[in-house]
């Protein structure tokens, strides 16, 4: 009896594996990809920010081991060099530019970071392979790593216009009517955690040539799960993750293509 409860057993073992299989596939390409990068920091306290606008540029590579069902199951990594960070929005209660009283001038603020981005994506693609358009959704983890960072501003960042603005989230401790009111002072404040992870997810559309190759256009975003500056209670952000909405588009050529000519 027990040998025949295992060789049932293993018969349908057998036959579950055969059934998850789908069409295999051998098939590795690498290449280019650039597009434009919109990023916020979500602090809280929160800081009023408009969309940083930068450029990311890098490698990508994609290994493509399987086409189940109609799914086409494929694995892809990237290195990006990406420009990413915040511009803050410095309005007063009446929804104006602060004025600076030294310049004269609309006050304006942002920061940039350099990162090397690494994201690592499960991608499930539907249409063409070789000849026309597939359609595909990826996502996974991704790394990032702070090569240097700048700020870019037009007034004194010891002597802003402190008193117009909605939000005195940057600046020293002022004392008015007896009361001291302390700032993060985060004109002054380096980026801490120079290691940044999070999770990324993307839609595009594919269109491919049997000899010229991939062309890919992808909307993605991205949220950072880590924080770039302390969030103990000795320090002023409990929070300060990204936020970033990437456009692409990627161009790959195949290095290893199956031999299976029902891959269309």
């Amino acid at each position: 009896m027990r040998n025949f409860l295992f060789v049932v057993l293993c018969s349908l073992s057998v036959s579950t594996a055969s059934a998850q299989i789908g069409e295999f596939r051998n098939e590795f390409a690498v290449g280019v990809g650039g597009g434009l990068v919109m990023s916020t920091v979500d602090f809280l306290p929160e800081v009023p920010q408009s969309q940083y606008m930068g450029r990311s540029v890098g490698l990508t590579l994609r290994y493509t081991g399987e086409k189940y069902f109609n799914s086409i199951c494929a694995i892809v990594a990237e290195v990006n060099y990406a420009q990413v960070g915040w511009k803050e929005r410095i309005w007063d209660k009446n929804d104006d530019p602060v004025i600076n009283n030294e310049t004269g001038v609309a006050e304006k603020y942002s920061r940039v970071l350099n990162y090397v981005q690494v994201p690592f994506f499960a991608r499930l693609g539907w249409g063409r392979e070789r000849q026309g358009v597939q359609f595909f959704f990826q996502a996974g983890p991704q790394l990032g790593y702070l090569l240097g960072e700048k700020a870019e501003y037009n007034f004194d960042l010891d002597q802003p216009n402190y008193y117009d603005r909605i939000s005195n989230i940057s600046g020293p401790d002022i004392t008015t009517g007896g009361v001291t009111y302390t700032f993060s002072n985060m004109y002054h404040m380096d980026v801490e955690n120079k290691l940044d992870y999070g999770i990324a997810a993307g839609l595009g559309v594919e269109l491919s040539q049997r000899r010229l190759g991939h062309f890919m256009l992808e909307g993605r975003f991205y949220y950072g799960l880590g924080n770039i500056y302390g969030n103990t209670k000795r320090d002023y952000f409990a929070k300060s993750n990204f936020n970033q909405i990437v456009v692409k588009a990627t161009y790959l050529f195949d290095l290893v293509k199956s031999k299976n000519p029902k891959i269309r």
